[in-house]
């Protein structure tokens, strides 16, 4: 399907990052108690901390949200509340990812999750691209990144956008990969 026919804009997502484990528990269950809301990720991570990120209308998620913090108390490390987040980030956080398309991989790396998911929202707004991977915290010491296809030139944007829509001690890295070799489309890319 052409960028021209996706619509980029999809229901809030939120996302609570706690320095506890056992809370993160606790927690869950009073966001979702409180308004219907799908859970796309709430599990330990590493290190040693529990990230809990959900959507749905924004007025619940919202609501949610501000469950969520209260039941989390001081045990709350990050939170982010995007109220017409990316469709194409809705969708790869339920696993439904478009398969690499273009001639142009972007990649960005922020430090944490909640920067990832900022940023890779910010990308998707600003420019016809697809995001083909996202990996948030596991085994990758708590912080995320995500992979953009597209052609050059809005890859180029998306990059520009992703890195704009965080503070710079956040970055890690964003990479360009033009024309990737076939080796690495389907392993790596």
């Amino acid at each position: 399907e052409s960028l021209r026919e996706i619509d980029v804009r999809g229901p809030a997502l939120a996302l609570l990052e706690l320095e506890s484990i056992a809370k993160g528990l606790v927690v869950c269950d009073a966001l979702v108690k409180r308004a219907p809301v799908q859970l796309a990720f709430a599990e330990p991570v590493s290190p040693g901390k529990f990230l809990i990120v959900f959507s749905g209308e924004v007025a619940e998620v919202d609501e949610s949200l501000h469950a969520g913090v209260e039941a989390a108390g001081p045990c709350v490390l990050d939170r982010l509340f995007l109220p017409q987040a990316a469709k194409g980030l809705v969708d790869a956080l339920g696993g439904r990812f478009l398969q690499t398309r273009g001639e142009s991989v972007g990649i960005v790396e922020p430090h944490t999750v909640a920067s990832a998911l900022l940023s890779a929202d910010a990308a998707l707004k600003r420019a016809g691209v697809w995001l083909s991977r996202l990996h948030l915290a596991k085994g990758i010491g708590g912080k995320g990144y995500f992979m953009l296809s597209g052609p050059l030139d809005q890859v180029e944007a998306a990059l520009e956008g992703a890195a704009h829509a965080i503070d710079p001690s956040l970055l890690v890295a964003t990479e360009l990969v033009q024309r990737p070799h076939p080796e690495l489309r389907g392993p790596l890319l």
